[in-house]
Formats: structure tokens, sequence, C-alpha cells
């Protein structure tokens, strides 16, 4: 049966993705920066979550090789998620070649203990991507998050269902960045791959011009209960068709 990660970056989006059928949440700040460790405070609510809840541990934008006082942050993200109860991390990290850094990643994996382990969009980058399945399934990751190295899911579905096909039910392969309604269904279909990634995010909300012209930023969108539904309801169906 297909799943549905729902990604989250504040409190009424970690409320709105409480919805039965719904597999996981992942747990970031600043998705525009492609999500960032959420704050100890996020994670605390996240422990009262009817959802299962992966925290991002990413700490800073930017590219994934990362410096020891970045690995040592990153270990006690780790402490902190697990502190708050929380079902798993999402991680990653590469070298300057962008293959994956397998010693940080043990040692990350060796921090997450019993807890489940995503392998991030770090993925994408990665030279040989085959190659980088055999390496997270040796680590013991259950999932990969991955657009097929394309800027988007549905531009890299060639890719994708190389990857499913390379997998082969060893690891999960889960397609995120660009996952609409509009699209969910081809994805599916066309790729392979048994779990989507998205945010339902719905339509921009404004704030007053003056919170932005002093440097606070705007609110940009919300988690959507409604596009949240929509998908689960296309899994649904093709659930069911695939039943049939």
């Amino acid at each position: 049966m297909p799943t549905l990660e729902i990604c989250v970056e504040d409190a009424v989006g970690l409320q709105t993705a409480q919805r039965p059928g719904v597999s996981r949440i992942e747990l970031c700040s600043a998705l525009a920066l492609g999500g960032l460790t959420p704050s100890a405070g996020l994670m605390h609510l996240a422990a009262k979550s009817i959802v299962p809840v992966y925290a991002m541990i990413r700490p800073r934008e930017g590219g994934f090789v990362f410096a020891e006082a970045e690995i040592d942050q990153m270990l006690a993200d780790i402490d902190a998620a697990r502190a708050a109860g929380l079902a798993g991390v999402v991680l990653g990290a590469s070298l300057d070649d962008h293959t994956l850094d397998i010693a940080t990643l043990k040692r990350l994996s060796e921090a997450a203990g019993s807890m489940g382990r995503t392998l991030h969009r770090v993925f994408d980058l990665t030279p040989n991507p085959l190659m980088a399945v055999d390496q997270a399934v040796e680590l013991g990751f259950e999932r990969i998050l991955t657009s097929g190295q394309a800027i988007s899911a549905p531009k890299g579905h060639s890719v994708l269902k190389n990857i499913v096909h390379h997998a082969a039910g060893r690891i999960e392969i889960m397609a995120g960045s660009g996952v609409r309604v509009g699209n969910a269904r081809d994805l599916l279909r066309d790729t392979g791959v048994t779990s989507l990634h998205a945010s339902c995010r719905g339509p921009s909300v404004g704030q007053a011009c003056r919170v932005w012209d002093l440097g606070f930023g705007r609110l940009a969108s919300r988690t959507s209960g409604r596009i949240i539904d929509q998908m689960l309801a296309i899994l649904a169906e093709e659930t069911a068709a695939q039943t049939v």
C-alpha cells in the first residue's frame, strides 16, 4: 500500500498533519532552505503526535560536508529528538566529491540507536545513485528520500524507476520534491515508488507589510488539511486498484 509522509515546519502544520492515513511526519524548520533541524520546543510538541514523527537533523543551509563542530551539533540534536520521544531522524552527510560520508553517517546512525532513520536528499547529489542505494542499505537506513536526482520528483521519474528497480525491496524509496495532487498518481504508477513525501501546503498567507519591512519575514503558506486529504484519497484509490 502506498504511504504518505508530510513535512511540516511549525506547530500549526504539525497539528494539521494529525490525520488517519498519514504514515509519518518529517519535522523541520526552514522548509524554504530545504529543511533544517527543528527547535527543541517543536520536538517536544511533536511527542504528542498520533503520527510517527522523524526530525530532520541538518544544522545549517547549504551543502552536506560538515565540520567536526557541526557533527557534534548533529549528535546533540539526535539526543534531543530521542529525549523528546520521536520515532526517528532524517540524516545525511557527504564528502567533497558528493559521495556519501560513510564514516559520519555511521556515527550519526549509532547515536540514533533504535530510532528509525531516513537518508535525506543528500542522495540526490551522489555521482552514483545505485551505489548510494547499496551503501544506505548497508548502513541500515529504512528509506531514501529522493527526487531522482532532479529538481523535482516528476522530472526525475526515470531515475526514480531505476533506483526502485535496483533497491529491489531492500530499502524503501520515497519520492519527494514537487510532489503534488496533480502528479502523485503518475509518480506512483510510472516509477514504482511506494511512498510519497510532500508538504501539502496551501496558498500563500499574507501578513502586514510592516512585518516583513522590518525584516521578520513573511508566512508564505501553511500545511493544508484539504490537500493532505486529497493526497490520501489518491493513495487509497491506487491501493484499491492494485487489489482488483
